[in-house]
């Protein structure tokens, strides 16, 4: 089964929706995060939950 780690994004209100765009791209070409949740709240401002996977490697035994 997969793991994941997560991190959240705050944007606040009056960001545009272009630069929260580039924002979110670059932190999926760059970092390899990929979009799990997004809330809009009352007040404009929006809460991102990115994730990625963790990729473990196993010992190799001799």
């Amino acid at each position: 089964m997969p793991e994941y780690e997560f991190v959240d994004v705050y944007v606040p209100r009056g960001t545009s929706r272009k630069e929260t765009t580039r924002l979110l791209t670059d932190h999926a070409e760059y970092g390899h995060w990929e979009l799990d949740r997004l809330t809009l709240r009352r007040d404009g401002s929006r809460r991102v939950r990115l994730k990625r996977r963790i990729i473990r490697q196993l010992r190799a035994t001799w």
